[in-house]
């Protein structure tokens, strides 16, 4: 087997540009690792459309023949549109997503469809249609998720980049977990649909990748107003020519490492510690101190999603029971006792939560966490129910991401090194609506500074 392009993204199309590669036989490569994988991180392949697309591939477009993967929560036309759900599995979707319409015409080659979590709920990817992905750093751990087969495809080295999606943490979660480079863009950025519901919260749509230069590049490509989605934003240009040219000198900034909330494992918080302490040395921030308070309810961001989890699933409720996982079977339970009041709650915590984050920025312009609590858990799960010796409700675990979506600030996951067990572990930064270049740069800031890893150790597997 020739190995899959280790490097990042925008490496490999320079490669192809340079012609010392060739569209086909970056495509082969990834398809042959992808068979010989052992992480679980494919729930459908389309081999013979990749080689067409390969052969006709233009490496002058920004991602010209770059094989990419597709997180199955996102619609590729004519190949399943499952959610990852057995309920789901006969559904074919009718069209492409903006987002991946967006990345073939700009020269991506998708290969396929990657595990994600049922209905994107939960933070590991274990379903009972497609088995449990697993950590290319250590296959007994989770990548994460709901993006973990897209966060585990990456970091094993065997595709170099994937699409993703985050409405809770999606993104950043597998990110930290798999040391990659996870952007949580501002509410709207690159659109969604053309047949996504448009919820209470804020969710994204967005990429997992090796480098700040290929994240950069995906916006490029991806952002920008579309008229099928009502709440999308006009299109800003010049994301990776702007790399490291934003001023970063004398922006204050905020640590808080749990956001006043979370439980976080004590060497995961000596880690991102010492990371935002060297990460305000090296781009001269001003540190402040700022009180947070950010209210905080699992509880009711779960039930904000209760409306679209029923509407997807429709009359395949209660017929087919059996074919959920218990979390979705356990919302759809208890969807009948929904009432007004329950919206009116997650209205009123996402009021509070909006309010908060202005409050915090009006005395900041960086607010630095952690992006997990705790290292990567159990590849088949469920999140952990004690960090350290502190038993955590398990609707705590999206504590320190949740913020970002439900007020539509964007947040990116660093990583910044790894446990004594050899895991990765992510420093979360987030800032004011629209400001994602700042997040851009500060990443450049650490990546230059103390290069990561692309790909997991002994990778691909």
């Amino acid at each position: 087997m020739t190995l899959p392009w280790l490097g990042d993204a925008c490496s490999l199309v320079d490669a192809m540009r340079a012609g010392d590669v060739s569209p086909l036989e970056a495509v082969d490569s990834c398809l042959d690792a992808i068979q010989a994988s052992q992480l679980n991180a494919f729930s459908h392949l389309d081999p013979d459309a990749a080689r067409v697309a390969a052969r006709d591939a233009d490496p002058s477009l920004p991602f010209g023949g770059l094989p990419i993967g597709v997180k199955e929560l996102e619609q590729a036309e004519g190949w399943p549109d499952t959610h990852a759900s057995v309920a789901l599995k006969d559904r074919t979707a009718p069209v492409d997503s903006i987002q991946v319409a967006r990345l073939r015409a700009a020269g991506a080659i998708p290969l396929g469809l990657t595990t994600a979590s049922e209905f994107g709920f939960v933070g590991y990817t274990s379903t009972k249609l497609n088995g449990t992905t697993r950590n290319p750093w250590n296959h007994q751990r989770t990548p994460g998720g709901s993006s973990g087969g897209s966060a585990a495809t990456v970091a094993g080295g065997v595709v170099p980049l994937a699409t993703a999606s985050d409405g809770g943490g999606s993104i950043r979660i597998p990110a930290g977990f798999c040391g990659l480079v996870g952007l949580k863009t501002t509410g709207g950025r690159i659109p969604r649909g053309p047949n996504s519901g448009f919820g209470t919260l804020t969710s994204v749509v967005g990429c997992v990748s090796r480098s700040v230069r290929d994240t950069a590049r995906w916006l490029d490509v991806c952002n920008g107003y579309d008229h099928r989605d009502p709440y999308s934003l006009p299109r800003t240009e010049g994301w990776e020519a702007g790399l490291g040219r934003h001023n970063l000198k004398g922006l204050r900034a905020v640590v808080n490492i749990d956001l006043g909330k979370a439980t976080v494992h004590p060497e995961v918080a000596a880690m991102v510690q010492r990371a935002a302490a060297q990460l305000i040395d090296d781009a001269g921030l001003e540190q402040v101190d700022v009180a947070i308070d950010l209210p905080d309810s699992g509880v009711d961001w779960a039930l904000a999603g209760l409306p679209g989890l029923v509407g997807t699933v429709g009359d395949l409720w209660p017929e087919h029971a059996d074919d959920f996982t218990f979390e979705i079977r356990y919302g759809l339970e208890h969807a009948k006792y929904f009432r007004a009041r329950h919206a009116a709650g997650g209205e009123t915590y996402r009021s509070a939560v909006v309010a908060e984050m202005a409050r915090i920025f009006d005395q900041t312009d960086l607010l630095i966490c952690a992006t997990n609590p705790y290292e990567a858990f159990a590849a088949e799960g469920p999140s952990p129910r004690y960090v350290g010796e502190v038993k955590v409700d398990p609707y705590t675990a999206g504590t320190l991401t949740r913020a970002g979506n439900i007020s539509g600030h964007p947040a990116i996951s660093i990583p910044v090194g790894t446990t004594a067990s050899g895991l990765p572990v992510g420093l979360q930064v987030y800032t004011n609506r629209f400001d994602e270049a700042r997040l851009l740069d500060l990443a450049l800031a650490v990546e230059r500074a103390r290069p990561w890893p692309l790909v997991a150790p002994g990778t691909p597997l």
